[in-house]
């Protein structure tokens, strides 16, 4: 679609027809994928050169938090490129414990998640290293989470994705900042029917439903999902909208709380507590 469309890329042909891509091509790709990632229309960047793409991605990349980050970010690529998942396992958990399991979640894993995400465009990391970066950090963050001593407090959060999201991790960062705030977390994975999610709220008496969109989800699907299970959730349940595509919606959906940072789902938490609490008082 994108040849009859845009021209690029073009691509030769082997002897059996099929198409065969440079490594030019590759590169300029990925750096165009970045930039769709954070919500920008192929249309109008796909002719921009590689330098171009690459100075408008980086001008896209959030702000960092912590200065001792990129030391990191440069020490993890380094064991992925390795293939040194033993040494990877344990710097995760030598920061998480020396840092505290909120603290990780926020101001560590952020901006190495984007990182390692920016290694894998760049082509400096292979799609299995990526994948096993991923598969540590929530490691990681499942044996935090665990052993994080469990309160009987509220609220009674649910977190999952909607079919078709299927990244996890953004699931396991709010779970990890929101157990260190004393909420009661029950988590279904990702990719959960619409009107499994609404069963599960009831059947768990759910204050929370937090559902995470990672920058590639479609915005309509997701506005319309939104709307369609806001209508079938119950009032009393909140509803809640996280991750990177969520800074692409422009429009407010009633009864919709949208996230559009982690570090957004200490503030919403600690605001329904005091409504909760003002409720409670009428």
């Amino acid at each position: 679609m994108w040849e009859r469309r845009y021209g690029f890329p073009n691509p030769v042909r082997d002897d059996a027809g099929e198409r065969q891509y440079t490594l030019d091509d590759m590169t300029r790709l990925r750096a165009i994928k970045r930039l769709m990632d954070v919500g920008m229309r192929p249309g109008k960047i796909i002719a921009l050169s590689i330098d171009e793409l690459n100075a408008l991605a980086d001008a896209h990349a959030p702000a960092r938090r912590d200065a001792a980050v990129p030391a990191l970010e440069r020490e993890v690529i380094a064991m992925l490129k390795a293939h040194d998942a033993a040494a990877l396992q344990q710097t995760l958990g030598q920061w998480l414990m020396r840092h505290g399991l909120q603290q990780f979640a926020l101001d560590t894993l952020g901006p190495l998640n984007h990182a390692i995400g920016m290694a894998w465009m760049r082509g400096e990391i292979e799609i299995f290293e990526e994948h096993l970066y991923t598969e540590q950090v929530q490691a990681a963050l499942r044996a935090g989470i665990h052993a994080f001593p469990r309160q009987a407090g509220s609220p009674c959060v649910l977190l999952t994705t909607l079919p078709g999201e299927q990244h996890g991790l953004g699931l396991l960062m709010v779970e990890a900042v929101l157990a260190c705030e004393g909420a009661q977390c029950t988590s279904l994975g990702t990719q959960t029917p619409q009107d499994d999610v609404r069963r599960a709220a009831l059947a768990h008496r759910i204050d929370i439903v937090a559902l995470s969109f990672s920058a590639g989800f479609p915005l309509r699907q997701a506005t319309d999902s939104l709307a369609t299970l806001r209508r079938q959730l119950p009032q009393g349940v909140t509803l809640w909208a996280g991750g990177e595509m969520t800074r692409r919606i422009r429009t407010t959906t009633p009864g919709v709380v949208l996230l559009p940072d982690l570090a957004a789902s200490v503030g919403a938490l600690r605001s329904w507590r005091s409504h909760f609490a003002a409720s409670a008082s009428d």
